[in-house]
């Protein structure tokens, strides 16, 4: 696990477009990542545009011919959009569906209903792990922040202590499990296994949680000690809906696609014979496409119907769930393309080098990379497709195993230290009414924490598997 052999490589790799030595493809990819990093930041570019630019400047500065650069940039857009393109439209179709029929409120209700003063904490981070699971970051943020303060206000308790735990429950399930962009792109671009991915990001999952949330919850509250902001207490999507989903239907409807992809993971692992009948019908119920499109079609009875919606209600909610995830979209797919001229331009030789020479772990080589991009860009999703694209030759010759706790060493670094470079940081600011100080105290550390915490037990399972 610690080191990987460079000869594997040159006998699987692609011609690179240029013949530049290490040096100066060092020099290459440090002046792009910069100068994407300076477009974001600076300038306030548009990520996709910044991505565009940053790659056909890495191209240029390792000294590649334009016509091939805009090659491996189409190619690496175009192959990634087809690799997860589908599937996070399917995922934001399934949060429309959970937020708008009243099932993530649903969710909430009945848990917050069950939950003691001492254990509030812990539900808390079910609730936003369970419903973490098919939401962005961000409209999860939006549903969950209500609930948060209106149970913090009822209940008398400290913001933190609630507030912590669902941030923390939303951030881990963004950066490790799929299926969110960043950890489907760095599987598309890996080649890992999903099933095993998701599986082994479960388990990575739940400590890291734990500590980032309500352990730590504890003492961001005595750091941080504020009052509710009354004027951020919004509307509940489904205060309009005369009637809801059913807990048991909606909790079944959201983890759906993740038991095909786990039921297909163990009957690879355990059948292991691709001319089962068995392991034949798992690989299709299983896999990321048709799981996510059944959670959909499901969903619009368990969800849609059940809360009184009609034919067209559906098709609206459907179609007002793909607009927004366009940006998204065009900033991943122009991701791939950067990741796509790295390959092309040799910096996989390079990381190999580098890693050879220095012995530094495969997985530690690639957390640290996504640190640095994270710190630098503020984007988790940025980190992720960067980090791949650097680090995707170390995957050649890896187990599935290690390929999947790859994954998951980039998805954790991703999350390191979100700070004023972030969209993230300034949403959780406003919505708690804290200061920038303050922020950085609560949010921050607990970010640096999933980070922190998540690496070391991909470590530990990679010394186990």
């Amino acid at each position: 696990m610690t080191s990987l052999s460079v000869e594997i490589l040159a006998a699987d790799a692609a011609e690179p477009i240029t013949s530049a030595g290490n040096a100066q493809l060092g020099i290459a990819v440090l002046a792009g990542i910069a100068l994407i990093v300076l477009l974001i930041t600076k300038f306030k570019l548009h990520a996709f545009l910044a991505l565009t630019i940053g790659s056909l400047a890495l191209g240029a500065f390792a000294g590649a011919p334009l016509a091939d650069t805009i090659k491996s940039f189409t190619t690496g857009l175009g192959n990634t959009v087809a690799g997860v393109g589908v599937l996070i439209a399917l995922g934001a179709i399934l949060g429309k569906l959970l937020a708008d029929s009243g099932g993530a409120d649903q969710i909430v209700d009945t848990i917050l209903a069950r939950a003691s003063a001492r254990s509030m904490p812990w539900a808390m981070v079910l609730i936003a792990s369970v419903i973490g699971l098919p939401l962005f970051f961000e409209v999860g943020i939006v549903l969950l922040i209500p609930v948060v303060l209106l149970v913090a206000k009822r209940g008398n308790y400290s913001l933190m202590r609630i507030g912590i735990p669902a941030l923390a429950g939303l951030s881990v399930m963004h950066g490790l499990i799929p299926p969110h962009p960043g950890p489907l792109v760095a599987i598309d671009a890996l080649g890992a296994n999903l099933g095993v991915t998701l599986a082994l990001g479960l388990v990575v999952a739940i400590p890291t949680v734990i500590i980032a949330g309500p352990v730590f919850s504890r003492y961001a509250a005595r750091w941080v000690d504020i009052p509710v902001p009354e004027n951020m207490v919004p509307a509940r999507p489904s205060e309009d809906l005369e009637k809801r989903p059913g807990f048991g239907a909606t909790v079944a409807t959201i983890l759906l696609p993740v038991v095909l992809m786990l039921v297909k993971a163990l009957v690879d692992i355990v059948v292991d014979d691709p001319a089962n009948g068995l392991q034949k019908v798992t690989d299709v119920i299983g896999s990321p496409l048709i799981a996510l499109l059944a959670a959909v079609i499901v969903g619009m009875f368990t969800l849609g119907r059940a809360a009184g919606f009609t034919k067209e209600r559906l098709s609206s909610t459907v179609e007002k769930s793909l607009a927004p995830i366009a940006g998204v979209l065009l900033i991943v797919g122009a991701g791939g393309g950067f990741k796509q001229t790295l390959i092309d331009i040799g910096v996989g030789q390079m990381i190999l080098d580098f890693s050879e020479n220095w012995s530094i772990p495969a997985l530690l080589l690639a957390w640290l990379i996504a640190v640095a991009i994270r710190l630098a860009t503020g984007s988790a999703t940025v980190a992720t497709i960067s980090a791949a694209g650097l680090v995707a030759p170390l995957a050649e010759g890896m187990s599935t195993t290690e390929t999947a706790l790859l994954v998951l060493a980039i998805g954790a670094g991703s999350l390191f230290f979100s700070h004023v470079n972030d969209a993230g940081f300034w949403l959780v600011k406003e919505y708690f009414g804290m200061t920038v100080g303050q922020t950085v105290k609560t949010w921050s550390v607990m970010e640096t924490i999933i980070s922190v915490v998540g690496i070391v037990f991909v470590l530990l399972l990679s010394l186990v598997l």
